[in-house]
């Protein structure tokens, strides 16, 4: 009886998934629809670690709006989960799959509209690479500044949706500061223009900026405008070396209370630095405790790293040396992209925080992670956005060892808690997605958590878009 009700559910879910596919596509070519379960199983996550992930029924790969609208209007009236995906380069499991849903991959529609240096926006589909757009909007003089550290990978709907920062943040600001205006394909169906084009627009709620950072839990974004800026002549880059964390985060603190604003200001610990070495062989400094790395594009860079480098041998470096020219710069800068692949190479698996905190306190923070290194006996490498106080703690662990990933989450628990005590903030870009609901919940208090649901249920009363994500 048992096993007769087990073959009646698997057969009713089988017809359930036909009927999902056939309505698919009678609006899409076939070429769009994946339902061969060793291909759609590809999809299910993106590269978080410990974030479940539910088998999908079926990946969608839309072409156009239309072909959005399409696939949603389905998911409404069978009221099927959909799963908006990029190129799943995300780190907190917000593109993970739910159990029989549609994971709406977005990477087919990966078209640059419009370049336009007048008005000095670009209008772009959410599957364009970050790299892609850059070089593009680069050839007409002009500069896109988001940068995250997988930008040769991740596309700008990706990144809209994690509200992603990167290197350059400390002088040009996160995704959100970037995004004019939307068009967003809502869980009906309907299409919404959100925004603008003109340089200025303050014409109603901010829609725009609700979307961003929303993890594709309240609409998916078919469409971008995008703000440029002049492409600031090539930047130039210091590397210091210090005796301990505090002293590079003292430098740090000395550097903006002093004004000065770098177009990058990154800090890799000990830990990272001879990771990097041992997958790169790049020759950096393994004898110090913390690499600082500052950067300028400005008109005369040599003279704002003379400053900088004075204030850095005023907190204690043991060694200032700026780059000869823009190659030694370039090399410097891939170092540090490096940082977190290399230290995954350390033990197979990573677990990468994501935690902000106030500049003033950055020194306690490192000082904290390595506290729960020693605690958990664990190998944990920091690389910061040391210019934002955004710091991204790496917990490596060997993911087939159970008392090893045990102590790998717990610790990785330790690092937000202490990043919340801090005065700071669970994620500064890689999003909340799966693996950071608890503490999302924590951050902002129930009250806040009852208004974020409040909203939700406004774009999305069936609950369909991303379920199970942000709370």
């Amino acid at each position: 009886m048992i096993m007769s009700r087990i073959e009646a559910r698997r057969e009713e879910d089988t017809a359930v998934t036909s009927n999902l596919v056939d309505r698919l596509l009678g609006g899409l070519p076939a070429e769009a629809v994946l339902t061969d379960p060793d291909v759609t199983a590809s999809y299910a996550n993106d590269m978080a670690s410990f974030c479940p992930a539910g088998a999908p029924a079926v990946v969608v790969l839309p072409h156009t709006v239309e072909e959005v609208q399409h696939v949603m209007r389905i998911a409404t009236e069978l009221h099927v989960p959909v799963v908006p995906q990029g190129a799943r380069t995300g780190l907190s499991g917000g593109a993970n799959t739910s159990e029989g849903c549609i994971a709406l991959s977005l990477t087919k529609m990966d078209r640059i509209l419009e370049i336009n240096p007048v008005d000095r926006i670009a209008v772009v589909e959410p599957g364009v690479i970050n790299a892609t757009l850059s070089r593009a909007v680069g050839e007409h003089g002009l500069y896109y500044p988001p940068d995250p550290s997988s930008w040769e990978m991740c596309t700008i709907g990706g990144n809209i949706g994690t509200a992603s920062g990167g290197l350059c943040c400390v002088k040009y600001g996160v995704t959100a500061e970037y995004v004019l205006g939307l068009e967003v394909v809502l869980a009906d169906g309907r299409l919404m223009s959100t925004g603008r084009r003109t340089a200025k627009g303050v014409a109603g709620y901010d829609l725009t900026r609700l979307f961003v950072g929303s993890e594709g839990s309240l609409g998916i974004v078919v469409r971008a405008i995008l703000a440029l800026r002049p492409q600031p002549p090539q930047q130039l880059v210091l590397a210091a070396e210090f005796a301990s964390g505090a002293a590079a985060c003292d430098a740090v603190c000395r550097i903006m209370a002093g004004g000065h604003v770098p177009s990058l200001l990154e800090l890799m610990d000990r830990t990272t630095v001879k990771a990097v070495n041992d997958l790169a062989h790049m020759g950096l400094p393994e004898t110090t405790e913390a690499l600082l790395l500052a950067a300028f594009d400005t008109p005369d860079p040599a003279s704002d790293l003379a400053a900088v480098g004075a204030l850095c041998e005023a907190a204690g470096a043991t060694q200032v040396v700026p780059a000869d020219d823009f190659a030694e710069s370039e090399l410097l800068l891939q170092a540090r992209r490096l940082s977190l692949t290399a230290l995954e190479a350390v033990s197979g698996t990573t677990m990468i925080d994501d935690v902000c905190v106030p500049r003033s306190r950055l020194g306690e923070m490192l000082e904290g992670t390595e506290r729960i290194a020693e605690k958990y006996q664990l190998t944990i490498g920091v690389v910061a956005h040391a210019g934002d106080g955004n710091t991204h703690p790496t917990v490596c662990f060997d993911a087939a060892d159970p008392d090893e990933s045990r102590r790998a989450r717990e610790s990785f628990d330790e690092i937000m808690a202490l990043g919340l005590e801090l005065g700071g903030t669970i994620t500064g870009e890689h999003g909340v997605g799966v693996l950071k609901k608890e503490w999302l919940a924590r951050e902002i208090g129930p009250v806040g958590v009852e208004m974020q649901r409040a909203v939700k249920q406004v774009f999305d009363p069936l609950g369909i878009l991303n379920p199970g994500k942000l709370f």
